[in-house]
């Protein structure tokens, strides 16, 4: 069973004049995307007892999800509010205090032994004490489980830039595959080329590092000679989810090789990498020919 550990959260998005809620959150919409692509999945991440858990919790439900490790909490969800300024997003997040925020170290669990990968990353990483427990989970489990991080760098989140990239670099070295945008890399290693910045990050100590560039399709830097596959043509209503359902299709793919595993991504292949990235740009362009964080369910898929 894949663990997707980090926030869920409301997206308050403008609509005729007022705001429509939506759930939404990086993580979570990678645990929906795998549950919809029929993988075993568990999320860990506290869910309010507010009406707003009750509909985050809906989604999950409804994709399967093995929620035994989500606590219940009090505490109101996080919201992010979405303003329009000249088209632009600009996102107000109501965090202090929230259950999500307020996940400590001391609430992470032994993990069962079902559990067979770890995915983390999102804004979860960003403030504490949220960030230090997903940390925390990583460091007491990356020594016998696979470690997959997108940490989806949201600059306008970041409040102690200095803190958080620290936080990467104790991170990642720990991780055996890192996600990252082509913004992420230009944050992370301003004036590099996503090339360049990409092997940069590689040289911290993960397996293998994909960049996402998405209508450039998608690189896989490791071991060997960097493996790409093209983005899938489609008409995009809009982006929002795509990275995060990418994230899913990969880890489906990988585990569905049999290589989602410490032994297996040592051993990896350029063709298996080659399969995960064209399974993840193939649910991808699904999610992007519909409006907002809606992944494909399997039956959707190519092939099926």
């Amino acid at each position: 069973m894949i663990l997707c550990a980090g926030e869920s959260l409301i997206d308050m998005v403008p609509e005729h004049g007022t705001f429509r809620p939506l759930a939404g959150g990086a993580v979570y919409n990678t645990t929906i995307a795998a549950g919809r692509l029929g993988e075993d999945v568990a999320y860990l991440w506290p869910i309010s007892r507010d009406p707003f858990g009750e509909m985050l919790l809906a989604p999950l439900n409804e994709a399967g999800v093995n929620l035994d490790l989500c606590p219940r909490s009090d505490r109101l969800t996080t919201l992010a509010l979405v303003t329009l300024d000249n088209g632009e997003a600009v996102y107000s997040f109501y965090d202090e205090g929230s259950a999500g925020r307020m996940l400590s170290v001391q609430d992470i669990p032994a993990l069962p032994d079902n559990i067979s990968a770890i995915f983390a990353g999102g804004i979860s990483l960003v403030p504490d004490p949220c960030g230090g427990a997903i940390e925390s989970l990583i460091a007491q489990n990356h020594s016998r489980l696979p470690v997959v991080l997108d940490p989806n760098i949201r600059p306008f989140f970041i409040q102690d830039e200095g803190a958080f990239r620290d936080r990467l670099n104790r991170i990642i070295p720990q991780c055996d595959i890192v996600k990252l945008s082509s913004d992420d890399l230009a944050w992370l290693y301003p004036g590099l080329d996503a090339q360049e910045a990409a092997r940069k990050v590689l040289a911290l100590g993960p397996k293998i590092v994909l960049q996402t560039g998405g209508a450039a399709g998608a690189h896989a830097y490791w071991s060997g000679e960097t493996v790409t596959a093209p983005a899938i043509r489609t008409t995009v209503v809009d982006t929002i989810g795509a990275g995060d359902t990418f994230n899913a299709g990969v880890l489906a793919s990988l585990r569905r090789q049999g290589v989602l595993g410490k032994d297996g991504l040592a051993q990896i292949t350029a063709p298996a990498i080659k399969a995960a990235l064209t399974l993840g740009a193939q649910a991808a362009a699904i999610t992007v020919s519909r409006a907002g964080a809606n992944p494909p369910w399997q039956h959707e898929m190519p092939g099926h």
